[in-house]
């Protein structure tokens, strides 16, 4: 009797101990993966509500239609009237192929089964599904798309242009992009592109900076009060044995620090890297969003600051200028000169404004939001004096427009391919920033002053004349 009562004993806390185990398994299933796993563009379960509800429609900040949907007996089409415009913005919703864009990051919204209502949902689990889903509203402007494609079209990289005020985004393209219209047809050729056409490169293409760097060493030199900022460059610095020049060889000569800003000066930024350590040049990048993934409407990369234990010397001195192991996103860089514009704050970046019912109201505002204090207003203030002179006097002249003051800050970024990337970061008007910009030309072969800036100014033009 007493063995069969140990028997049962043990039995029963077997069976007790599965069952904890149960229990324990799915709730961290429902805290931790259940959403993640419901959004998954390849669960098929989402698609049951899609057999009953129209997906919402898409519009740019004017009410432009730039997707919808319509029903024909008992299936849908989607429709992307812009094709390619939007590829890496709005994304694509099939069936075979999972989801994208925000197709993915929206798609509850656009079925109506977003939890911004619990009575709703509720009573849409008794009742079924509506029978339209939610709209979104972007702060694209059409016009500013339409442009942007046209002036990075022939080369790979990127451009972004927003509001450094608020954080919304008038235009974003990536180049290579494909046509969600024709992802069927073309998903093979897609897919197999060695150029990576499915790539956001805006928000995920992850690039080594060059000299547009130098706003983040500059801001970590002037908060240290303790920083030699005069140099002599006579065209090279010889750092430990590794010998860093300048672009083309060029001696800059006796350089402050807005002589060597403007100059885009390798000798000078070295050197500042050098005296600040690696400590202080990592933590004024991290205040920018290094290391950090920023929060956005669409999937992006976190930008590298390289986390080690101890830099070596040359090492230090390539990071301040731009190069070594650092990488980038033209989106974080946009956020840079948006916020030298906002006097050292920095803005979320927003490229869905609103989520509206089919009957017009607003479920969702995605207002304006602060991200980080990545300096004060005042050294702001020194920094965008120092983006004035690279555009007037220095290597951003091909920025400058003609009626306007323009900031900003050019790089030419070597990297493994042996062609350089061509950037530009700035922004305009300098005394009253209305629109910053990011423009990154891959593998260009030229520099930031003769390949980026130029579109950068075209950019800037035609933002500031469509939102005056």
């Amino acid at each position: 009797m007493e063995k069969e009562s140990k028997r049962i004993i043990r039995v029963l806390m077997a069976l007790s101990a599965m069952l904890v185990s149960l229990v324990v398994y799915l709730s961290y299933f429902e805290i931790f993966q259940a959403a993640k796993i419901e959004v998954h563009s390849y669960n098929k379960r989402q698609w049951l509500n899609e057999e009953y509800v129209l997906r919402g429609f898409i519009v740019d900040r004017n009410g432009k239609v730039l997707a919808y949907s319509e029903k024909t007996q008992d299936t849908q089409t989607r429709f992307y009237k812009y094709g390619r415009l939007y590829g890496h913005i709005i994304g694509y919703s099939y069936k075979e192929y999972g989801k994208a864009g925000l197709e993915a990051s929206y798609n509850k919204a656009l079925i109506g089964a977003d939890e911004l209502n619990p009575i709703r949902v509720i009573t849409e689990k008794i009742t079924g599904p509506k029978e339209k889903g939610n709209n979104l509203i972007l702060t694209i402007d059409h016009e500013m798309q339409q442009y942007a494609e046209q002036r990075l079209k022939g080369n790979k990289g990127a451009i972004v242009v927003m509001n450094p005020r608020n954080g919304e985004i008038y235009a974003m393209v990536s180049k290579p992009d494909f046509n969600p219209a024709a992802i069927k047809e073309n998903w093979e050729d897609i897919i197999e592109d060695k150029d990576s056409p499915l790539l956001n490169r805006a928000a995920m293409g992850l690039y080594t900076p060059g000299s547009v760097f130098k706003v983040i060493t500059a801001t970590a030199a002037i908060q240290d009060e303790n920083i030699e900022t005069s140099f002599n460059c006579e065209g090279s610095i010889n750092i430990n044995g590794y010998v860093l020049k300048e672009y083309n060889g060029a001696a800059h000569g006796e350089v402050d620090l807005t002589k060597a800003l403007a100059d885009s000066c390798n000798v000078a930024f070295s050197q500042i890297g050098l005296l600040l350590g690696e400590v202080k040049l990592k933590s004024a990048a991290e205040k920018y969003m290094f290391n950090e993934i920023i929060p956005f409407d669409l999937v992006t990369k976190s930008s590298i600051f390289p986390k080690t234990t101890l830099m070596t010397k040359p090492e230090l001195g390539a990071t301040a200028i731009g190069q070594g192991k650092l990488l980038t996103t033209p989106l974080n860089m946009a956020m840079v000169a948006s916020t030298i514009a906002n006097d050292g704050l920095m803005m979320k970046p927003i490229i869905v404004k609103e989520v509206i019912t089919p009957e017009g109201k607003t479920l969702r505002a995605n207002n304006p939001q602060i991200l980080n204090r990545s300096c004060s207003a005042e050294d702001a203030e020194i920094i965008k004096d120092m983006m004035i002179q690279v555009v007037k006097n220095g290597t951003g002249k091909n920025a400058a427009l003609s009626k306007v003051e323009v900031a900003g800050k050019t790089g030419t970024a070597e990297n493994e391919t042996g062609k350089e990337h061509a950037w530009f970061i700035g922004f305009a008007p300098a005394d009253n920033p209305k629109v910053a910009v990011a423009v990154i030309l891959e593998n260009a072969g030229t520099t930031g002053g003769k390949g980026a800036a130029p579109i950068a100014r075209d950019m800037m033009s035609a933002t500031l004349k469509k939102f005056k």
